[in-house]
């Protein structure tokens, strides 16, 4: 059988040796054995497994969910990959309508071809914004229906400057916790407090009012259930996603009274 140490693993997979220590530490991916070395060595179960866990890292599946269905012993692993197979194949197709809408965009902006104006919109998903408002609704109650909608007017009654502005000031705080965690700092390390603060300062700032710490692990939970805000935050660093919802979730368990 072909073993491949963690560094091995992670040039193959191109996950990084963080991350897959990570996943040995919570039994998401543990070595087929550890070497008299002390190093970890993976086989073709354990390839597999990985194969598994990006899969389901691709389509936005939490950490935790993706360890059950593992788990799960009645579990089809061709069925599963057929349904993840249709998901990639849908998210395919919606890049393809984007690109040609681009496309279409250009040509019209560089006056070769007037676009049908039903065309302008073609590919975008105007339901996910209504999905994010909805799985908060289900979480916290129909009392945050209202604290949406006043979001929502908040943001309205910006000028686009001072909107280009609050998204610039975004960055900074996002750059300083992605470089704390490459140099090996834990999610719940209280030192990087302060850049968690600010974070949360500027969730409040983009509200148009207080985040509390409930709202604020809400947030978190939000961040790690949904495919968008997860790609967004591994293009940031890989691992980010997972580091920064652990990283708040631990800043409100050290803040709650």
């Amino acid at each position: 059988m072909k073993a491949y140490t963690v560094k091995q693993l992670a040039r193959l997979s191109g996950v990084s040796v963080r991350t897959l220590h990570h996943y040995d530490e919570i039994g998401l991916l543990k070595p087929a054995f550890v070497g008299e070395n002390r190093y970890r060595y993976y086989g073709r179960d354990e390839l597999l497994r990985l194969q598994d866990i990006l899969f389901h890292r691709e389509l936005g599946v939490p950490l935790q969910e993706i360890a059950r269905a593992l788990d799960d012993g009645g579990r089809d692993r061709v069925s599963v990959l057929q349904e993840q197979r249709e998901q990639l194949r849908d998210r395919v197709q919606r890049s393809r309508q984007l690109i040609r809408t681009i496309d279409r965009t250009i040509a019209e902006l560089k006056g070769e071809k007037k676009m049908v104006d039903r065309d302008l919109y073609k590919g975008f998903a105007p339901e996910k914004q209504a999905e994010y408002e909805d799985w908060l609704v289900e979480r916290y109650g129909p009392s945050m229906r209202e604290q949406i909608e006043h979001s929502k007017e908040t943001l309205a009654t910006m000028s686009d400057a001072n909107r280009q502005a609050q998204l610039e000031a975004l960055e900074p705080i996002e750059t300083g916790l992605a470089k704390a965690m490459a140099a090996g700092t834990t999610p719940d390390d209280p030192t990087i407090d302060p850049l968690i603060d600010r974070h949360r300062q500027w969730v409040a700032a983009m509200w148009g009012r207080e985040c509390s710490l409930p709202a604020y692990r809400g947030l978190a939970d939000l961040y790690d259930s949904h495919a968008d805000f997860r790609q967004r935050f591994e293009r940031i660093a890989s691992g980010f996603a997972d580091w920064l919802t652990s990283a708040m979730r631990a800043y409100v368990d050290r803040h709650h009274a």
